[in-house]
């Protein structure tokens, strides 16, 4: 087992810094775990929730226990959603996932573990992608457990509610907007076509709602045989990322974190780097001799 580095006892965070020579030189010996939360995508146009402009500073996000109570909180949530989709699955790789594609393919990451709920890594061009909170891309039925596209309930959306539309705002990181009561309450939901049930949920985990233990034990054994953990864009203010930047630094392995402000895993760091996540992903790639795609267009 490694030693456990002094700045894990200490709790002092490393100086907070534009320079990526540390994380380049670590990365460089390969066997990296990548974290990334909310803050890799929202150049794709997907905001975050925590950061300067964060939607939970304005946005309630939908509860798994508010989902499952009624069916008035789903109606609230897919009505949001509906509308909110559209411009998730327009959403395309910026250049921060297509330089973590491209570490990958060199060898120098070995895996991938995200907080988000977009897809974007996988259609940048990752493998091996841990996605903690599940996909928006994806949903089931809780009653009966029938699995589904995204894609095919929104067709089925589309046809029960062929003039819905509302004045929205941007788009929310859970994948809905925010609508006047009076929208929600036009539209209709549409059932599981095996149960007839109404209790349809995408496939991700809701605030109020555990992350699957397979999953957490899956991560911790990717972190556990990591050379380094490389943070991505996350505040780590909850547990299910946090977790596992406490078990990397009580191991001794390096953790490295590139965020724009603050984040809970600061105390943990042997470098934190204060820089937009394209840019400084594409300079990492591009310093170990990673060529790096440009970014198509969101049609």
């Amino acid at each position: 087992m490694r030693p456990t580095l002094s700045w894990t006892r200490t709790g002092e965070p490393a100086a907070r810094t534009t320079d990526l020579g540390e994380v380049v030189e670590t990365v460089r010996r390969g066997g990296v775990v990548v974290l990334s939360g909310a803050g890799l995508s929202t150049e794709s146009g997907i905001p975050d929730y925590r950061g300067a402009d964060g939607s939970l500073r304005r946005h309630s996000p939908m509860t798994y226990q508010e989902f499952v109570a009624a069916a008035e909180g789903r109606r609230r949530y897919w009505a949001r959603s509906h509308l909110g989709w559209a411009a998730v699955a327009r959403a395309r790789p910026n250049a921060g996932h297509h330089a973590v594609a491209a570490l990958q393919a060199a060898g120098y990451v070995s895996g991938v573990i995200t907080q988000n709920v977009d897809g974007l890594h996988q259609a940048a061009g990752a493998a091996d992608v841990v996605e903690l909170h599940g996909s928006l891309g994806r949903v089931v039925c809780l009653d009966c457990g029938r699995p589904d596209s995204r894609a095919a309930l929104d067709r089925r959306l589309r046809a029960a509610n062929p003039a819905f539309h509302a004045e929205t705002t941007r788009i929310n990181p859970d994948g809905d907007v925010d609508l006047p009561e009076q929208a929600v309450r036009r539209f209709r939901l549409v059932d599981c076509p095996d149960c007839g049930s109404d209790v349809v949920k995408p496939s991700v985990v809701f605030f109020g709602e555990s992350v699957p233990r397979a999953v957490v034990d899956d991560c911790y054994r990717r972190v556990d045989e990591a050379e380094a953990v490389l943070v991505l864009g996350s505040s780590l203010t909850v547990m299910s990322g946090l977790r596992f930047v406490r078990r990397a630094a009580r191991a001794g392995t390096p953790v490295l974190i590139v965020n724009r402000g603050e984040t809970r895993g600061d105390p943990h760091a042997r470098a934190r780097v204060d820089l937009p996540l394209g840019p400084a992903l594409t300079e990492l790639a591009e310093r170990l001799g990673c060529a790096v795609p440009e970014p198509a267009p969101a049609p």
